[in-house]
């Protein structure tokens, strides 16, 4: 895989900006249907579908701890891929709240189940809280954990394709190295730090990619024009700059920011793991108590 194609990593697809938000609506949309529909008492917690609704449920949060054991314990990879089972881990991360919802009917019920219920809600919440966090420092969703020494060197490299027959490439490049230098080896050690300078490198990686793509196009208009070359041409020669720019500003970004969402990652998981098993905690008294009065 080449450098432009690793780099692309850091900049999600149209269809991948938009998926979470597409999700998102769908459950909701779920959710709301059954929310509407509590006072007809459908579903149960006590008996028939309502309560196998809660099973079903309860065993999907349960089997969250799947995914740590195979990520931890070569063993397990008898079981799949450690891709297979962060993928079962999201998916089943939504689908257990929803059916533990539907097994309530959306209606609270004695304390231990109110209590096991609002675990759950939290240890959820807390699950898309981690999944954000998550794809800020690997290489996409699903990608390897990204480092700052290898997003730099990737956004260095990029620089060479921009080739040095056009002024504008050439302008560019330039512009580029200057940025480079200067944010190289600058990386906070500190959290508030990392945020600081994640949120100024973030603005003015922006603002240098609008200023350059501005500038290569009049460089271009131009060069083109002095040079004869048609409409076509012109627009090849700033689609490629224009792409590689992007690309560049997106690892910059990615760079700078990767500091402060490691140890936010890392703070995220000292919380998340004692409120997981809060949850398993009483969601077993739940079920013990329910089937014992």
């Amino acid at each position: 895989m080449g450098r432009g194609e690793s780099v692309a990593a850091y900049v999600m697809s149209p269809i991948t900006q938009m998926l979470p938000a597409i999700t998102a609506v769908a459950v909701l949309g779920v959710i709301v249907a059954g929310w509407l529909q509590r006072g007809e008492e459908y579903l149960v917690p006590e008996s028939g579908p309502g309560y196998w609704l809660g099973i079903g449920g309860s065993m999907a949060m349960l089997s969250l701890l799947v995914y740590s054991l195979r990520k931890r314990y070569r063993a397990a990879r008898i079981i799949g891929s450690v891709r297979f089972w962060f993928r079962t881990h999201m998916l089943l991360g939504i689908a257990g709240p929803v059916l533990v919802l539907f097994h309530t009917n959306f209606k609270l019920g004695p304390m231990n189940s109110n209590v096991a219920l609002f675990a759950m809600l939290l240890v959820a919440c807390s699950g898309i809280v981690g999944k954000y966090i998550y794809g800020k420092i690997h290489m996409g969703l699903y990608g390897h954990k990204a480092r700052v020494e290898e997003i730099l060197a990737q956004a260095d490299e990029l620089k060479r394709e921009l080739g040095e027959e056009l002024k504008a490439a050439e302008f560019v490049s330039r512009e580029l190295n200057a940025f480079s230098n200067e944010i190289k080896g600058k990386t906070p050690t500190t959290a508030i730090g990392s945020l600081w300078f994640g949120a100024i490198i973030a603005v003015r990686a922006r603002a240098l990619r609008h200023h350059l793509i501005a500038e290569a196009r009049r460089l271009i208009r131009i060069e083109g024009k002095a040079r004869g070359w048609s409409w076509w041409q012109r627009r090849q020669g700033l689609r490629k700059i224009t792409q590689i720019v992007r690309l560049y500003s997106a690892a910059v970004i990615k760079a700078a920011e990767l500091g402060f969402y490691e140890r936010l990652f890392a703070l995220w998981h000292v919380l998340h793991l004692p409120l997981f098993f809060l949850m398993v905690g009483t969601g077993i008294i739940h079920v013990w108590a329910v089937h014992h009065y």
